[in-house]
């Protein structure tokens, strides 16, 4: 027997005494344990994301942030976190949805040579046709997977006309009724915020630093590091266009407040398009 002949008969032997790969489990296989109480569909496991949807929730947002410069006080995730605390609210507050994966590449601007956020290196844009198949691509998984609401929010202005175009072209493929997706510029409400805030005294002076307070007390929230609160407090810089951001209770308060207020007009649109749509 050739010394290749002899290799390839010691691999098979070898082989004959592993055991099998193990098999794909069984998609109606009973949870073997307790739930976690999450709306975030990374966070929760298969079992538990089937389960939801058999209890009813049967919507999913899909949120779009990005990562970017964001003035010399926010982390370039900016978006991102305040998605986080906002879309947890939305989904909590309508009962019946999850939270997909926040998108965090969206367009930022000309890659190469860079223009607008790409000027700054903590920035990762992506091209408007990449953006709109990213976005047709996830749709498409949640409508396989069986949601019959898919709802598009995005918290940055450049995401808006990519999402809608997704909604429009998505809406007038998906013509059986087994999904429909949504696209809801109402959350999207920064100069209803501006206004609101300025109703409860808060009046800001644009220092032109890509960040307000309104963002800053969402972001609190969620994460006061997100704000290098530590840092600012210390250096005599924790506030922002002319409001003080200290105490730091009472903004986290203001945050929530905030995030109160963009939940409702988000839910409220949300429940008229999906009752126009017929489902």
């Amino acid at each position: 027997m050739s010394r290749t002949l002899s290799v390839i008969a010691i691999m098979l032997l070898g082989l004959q005494g592993t055991k099998p790969s193990p098999v794909s489990p069984d998609p109606n296989t009973p949870r073997p344990i307790d739930a976690v109480d999450s709306v975030f569909i990374e966070d929760l496991t298969w079992m538990e994301v089937r389960d939801a949807m058999k209890a009813g929730k049967d919507t999913v947002i899909v949120a779009t942030g990005g990562v970017e410069q964001n003035g010399p006080y926010l982390t370039a995730g900016k978006h991102n976190v305040v998605l986080r605390a906002t879309t947890e609210a939305i989904a909590r507050k309508l009962g019946n949805a999850l939270v997909a994966p926040i998108v965090g590449f969206v367009p930022e601007g000309d890659i190469n040579p860079p223009s607008e956020h790409m000027k700054y290196p903590c920035t990762v844009g992506v091209t408007d046709e990449t953006f709109h198949r990213l976005l047709t691509d996830i749709c498409a998984c949640y409508r396989t997977h069986g949601f019959k609401h898919i709802v598009l929010i995005g918290d940055s202005g450049g995401n808006q006309t990519g999402m809608q175009a997704v909604a429009a072209e998505l809406t007038a493929k998906w013509t059986d009724g087994k999904s429909k997706v949504h696209f809801v510029p109402e959350y999207f409400n920064y100069p209803d915020v501006k206004k609101w805030l300025e109703g409860q005294g808060i009046k800001q002076t644009d220092e032109g630093l890509h960040d307000d307070f309104a963002i800053t007390a969402i972001m609190m929230t969620v994460d006061p590091t997100s704000v290098r609160m530590k840092q600012r407090q210390a250096a005599g810089k924790f506030k922002i266009n002319g409001i003080d951001l200290a105490p730091a209770d009472k903004t986290i308060e203001w945050g929530r407040r905030i995030v109160n207020f963009r939940t409702d007009a988000t839910v409220a649109a949300i429940r008229k398009s999906a009752a126009g749509s017929g489902k």
